[in-house]
């Protein structure tokens, strides 16, 4: 294999977009790239692995300051994948992938580097193609599309979101950007229960599937329900749209996000994880 980077991201979509529409654990991939082309970001890098018959086999994208966002690639490939990233990213801070792949990336960076490098979170795949309203009923409120008066709402949950989560995070303006971009997408949804209790983003669909997340609500506003029924509301009005499914990620060693999606439909299909790196100098 050979690993090539991506310029133009409108060619690059074209380029890796059959390869992406193969396997539901690439949708991330898909729907980040669509955001690189609405102008979301202003650092990227883009990649692309080829067969000898040039045929697409693997993709790869870091978002700075996040990690590198890889597809499943054979892993004895891992080392050159390294081995390449590193010549023109010497900075790169961790991976996010299948977890066979991210452990296979991470081992071989340690290697390289002489850093250290730490599982920083597991993660489980979930998809539908049919929601079920919660065992207990909808929340009180309803779901509506974010408007222009809820950006500075919208910023400051995101932020909250970033330092709850614990990744590395945006600076507020860029942040700022992403949310205007939701905005003019009517992607931002919020859960209202008399005024915002709950915030659920809708990624444009990839291939059929819409990916949902971020989820976020605040502490004050938690164990009401607002979530679930978000999540539920949200996923109902994609389908009716243009997804075929819907799918989102949750993390492993928080029981209750886990709990509530699996109440309105969502079921477990795959795997993820999050491996930091810290380096040794």
């Amino acid at each position: 294999m050979r690993f090539e980077r991506g310029g133009d991201p409108d060619a690059f979509a074209e380029r890796v977009g059959p390869f992406i529409a193969e396997r539901l654990g690439r949708n991330i991939i898909g729907t980040l790239l669509l955001d690189v082309r609405a102008g979301r970001y202003d650092e990227y890098l883009l990649a692309v692995g080829l067969n000898d018959q040039d045929r697409v086999v693997w993709v790869g994208m870091r978002i700075a300051p996040w990690y590198l966002l890889t597809s499943d690639l054979d892993l004895a490939l891992a080392g050159d994948l390294v081995d390449w990233w590193l010549r023109f990213d010497p900075e790169l801070n961790g991976v996010d992938g299948p977890p066979d792949t991210a452990r296979a990336v991470a081992e071989a960076w340690a290697a390289r580097t002489g850093g250290a490098t730490h599982r920083r979170m597991s993660e489980a795949m979930h998809a539908l193609d049919q929601v079920t309203d919660p065992p207990h009923g909808m929340a009180p409120g309803e779901l509506r599309v974010a408007a222009p008066r809820d950006r500075e709402l919208l910023i400051d949950w995101m932020v909250a979101f970033q330092e709850e989560v614990g990744l590395p995070g945006l600076a507020r303006e860029q942040v700022a950007k992403g949310v205007d971009v939701q905005l003019a997408q009517g992607k931002a949804h919020l859960w209202d229960d008399g005024r915002p209790v709950s915030l659920v983003g809708v990624n444009r669909t990839v291939a059929g599937v819409a990916r949902i997340g971020p989820v976020y609500t605040p502490p004050s506003m938690r164990g009401r329900g607002y979530a679930g029924s978000a999540v539920a509301a949200a996923s109902r009005r994609a389908l009716a749209a243009d997804a075929e499914r819907c799918m989102l990620f949750t993390d492993l060693s928080n029981p209750t996000s886990n709990k509530i999606y699996a109440e309105v439909g969502y079921r477990r299909v795959g795997a993820w994880e999050q491996h930091t790196f810290e380096s040794s100098r």
